[in-house]
Formats: structure tokens, sequence, C-alpha cells
């Protein structure tokens, strides 16, 4: 599987088959859907893209100044943020796929960097278990302020 899975940054020719990636409206307030991030760039976060086969299947962006909006982030860190895999495409270890690779592909792309973290919902147990089965691991600590309710902390050292 994690051969068939590919990460790329975000380029002109792959925005339109972005915008055609579809999250589930029960997922949306988590995440919300790809092109409102296309439509609303942040100078601050980097737009990846995931693709199965070659086809884009997902995204996540990398919050450079994560450390910056979150004071359990330090500085020379970065944030995983909007991870989203198409609604007709999850249930097929592609998120878990693309987890497992992002040690190595952050390393290559942000080689200055020396963890990454995100928060996942309390109530988005599944996203929990594919970032951990990915090789992020749980601080033990919570994040009370998140758009959706409180969130798990984890992390990914890159450095190792």
């Amino acid at each position: 599987m994690t051969d068939k899975v590919t990460l790329s940054p975000l380029t002109l020719d792959l925005t339109k088959a972005l915008r055609g990636v579809r999250v589930a409206d029960n997922q949306v307030m988590f995440s919300g859907q790809p092109s409102e991030v296309i439509d609303n760039p942040d100078p601050d976060l980097d737009i990846h893209v995931i693709q199965f086969d070659r086809q884009v299947v997902g995204m996540f962006r990398i919050d450079r100044r994560y450390h910056d909006r979150y004071p359990f982030a330090q500085a020379g860190t970065l944030g995983l943020r909007t991870f989203l895999i198409d609604q007709k495409m999850q249930g097929h270890g592609i998120a878990t796929a693309c987890c497992k690779q992002l040690r190595n592909y952050l390393t290559n792309h942000y080689p200055r960097a020396t963890a990454v973290f995100l928060t996942v919902n309390l109530s988005n147990p599944a996203a929990r278990k594919v970032y951990l089965a990915g090789g992020f691991v749980d601080t033990g600590d919570q994040w009370p302020h998140g758009d959706a309710g409180p969130q798990n902390i984890l992390s990914l050292d890159l450095i190792a």
C-alpha cells in the first residue's frame, strides 16, 4: 500500500484535482473542504497533496508557525493541519500509509524541523487511531480550545 501512496507539494496542475476531493458531511467540522483551503490561502501554511495510484485523494497542510500559535509546540517544530482523505477513498489504509511516510517526507521538505505536532478532536477516535498507527505518539496532554471541542495532542519526532 505504501508504495501506491505518494506525497507532494500542491502544484498548479494538481489544484483542479484537489478541488474534486470531498470530505463527508460529518467530517467537515474537523477539516473543512479542500476548496476552502485553496480559495483562502495562508502564507504560513503549505498545502501538500496525497495521491493513491497517481490519483489525488487527499491533502494536508504544514503550519510553519505552529509553535507561535500553540503554546505546547516548541520553536523548530511544525504543525500538521487539515489532514483529509476523500470520502470515497477512506477505509483503504491511505491515511495510515501517508502518516508512515511523513517522517521522511517532512525531513526532506523541512530539514530544520525537529518534530511535527497535531491536535485531533476527542470525538474523532478513528482519526486518532490512524495517526497512532502511522507513528505519531499521544503526548498525554489535551488542547481545550479546538473549534469542534477538546483535542488530544500528538507528535512525531523528525530527528532520529
